[in-house]
């Protein structure tokens, strides 16, 4: 493992970790709380490499069950969202923040969900649509983005099942629903482009449906595993048997029926809104792209660069001296 847990000051078990302690000891006396930031830290480091060890799992385990109940909201709202997209988290924290396990067969106990703030009920009324789509109100910033989109292309054809299916319990809001009249003229120009092998006007009209760069919409129709085209195709609302003629029709899955199988079987249980988070991560990695492109050119970053910066030598204006513009138009008639 690239990034053993050793080195978040020596994560290993108590005995062997007399500074965890300490840490915690000295924030208690100084009266500066630093669990929220050890348990971000903790979490960061542990997502980075794709496999652990049992005595690494086990460490981690130990420790992040201390931090989870003694940190604020946010904090574990962070936490479960990074947690909730990563293949290799343990069991025993899934249960503490409430996510279900991939297998269904597999019955682990939940923890009771983070209480809200108590606050006087309203009168109790159906849910309007919009209130459905926006009760994951945890905005994705562009860097979380960028890092799921990353994970994803990484992972394998079961780690990326296992990410979308842990998608539709984060916390992280999804993009708004394609509205139905684009969608479903889109869904019958993909068919009809895929029918044809069209590649380049199927990408085409992906990525102006969906609102993605080409760069994205490039990636999304070709990649090999299949798994960015069914998230694509879930967010349309297209039909399952629409989905799996383009599947055929198309040169890069229509050649192994294995793929087309397997596929069609991830569609079928792929929901909504997990594919509705692939596409806010696919439009927040662009724009984490955009700015580190363009950081040298930012207001704050100008403003320290020009403080570093000597100043240049210019001769100053006196007062009561007038600079006076040539007149060329005289010049030229005299």
């Amino acid at each position: 493992m690239s990034i053993t847990l050793s080195r978040i000051h020596g994560m290993t078990t108590p005995p062997l970790f007399p500074g965890f302690d300490g840490l915690m000891t000295l924030s208690r006396r100084e009266g500066v709380d630093i669990r929220p930031t050890l348990l971000r830290v903790l979490t960061d480091l542990y997502v980075q490499a794709r496999a652990h060890s049992s005595d690494e799992e086990r460490q981690f385990v130990e420790l992040t069950s201390r931090l989870i109940d003694q940190v604020d909201d946010a904090t574990r709202a962070a936490v479960r969202a990074r947690l909730a997209i990563y293949p290799g988290t343990p069991a025993e924290i899934m249960a503490k923040l409430g996510l279900k396990p991939a297998d269904p067969d597999q019955h682990v106990p939940l923890a009771i969900e983070i209480a809200a703030s108590p606050v006087v009920a309203p009168p109790v009324r159906p849910r309007t649509e919009a209130q459905l789509r926006m009760q994951s109100n945890l905005s994705m910033q562009p860097t979380d983005a960028a890092e799921i989109n990353d994970m994803f292309l990484r992972a394998n054809s079961s780690e990326r099942a296992l990410i979308l299916h842990n998608l539709e319990q984060t916390p992280l809001k999804a993009s708004a629903r394609i509205p139905s009249f684009f969608a479903a003229r889109a869904v019958e120009t993909l068919e009809m482009a895929a029918f044809a092998a069209d590649i380049e006007n199927f990408t085409l009209e992906l990525g102006e449906t969906l609102i993605l760069t080409a760069k994205v919409a490039a990636q999304v129709a070709n990649d090999p595993g299949g798994e960015p085209l069914a998230c694509a195709a879930k967010a349309l609302n297209m039909p399952s048997a629409v989905f799996q003629r383009i599947l055929i029709f198309l040169p890069s899955f229509g050649s192994s029926v294995t793929t087309v199988y397997r596929l069609s079987r991830l569609y079928d249980r792929l929901s909504e809104r997990s594919a509705l988070v692939m596409l806010a991560a696919w439009r927040g990695s662009t724009l984490a792209v955009t700015r580190a492109k363009y950081r040298p050119t930012l207001y704050d970053d100008e403003r320290h660069r020009a403080r570093s910066t000597p100043a240049q030598t210019r001769t100053a204006a006196q007062p009561g001296v007038v600079f006076g513009t040539r007149n060329t138009s005289r010049a030229s008639g005299s």
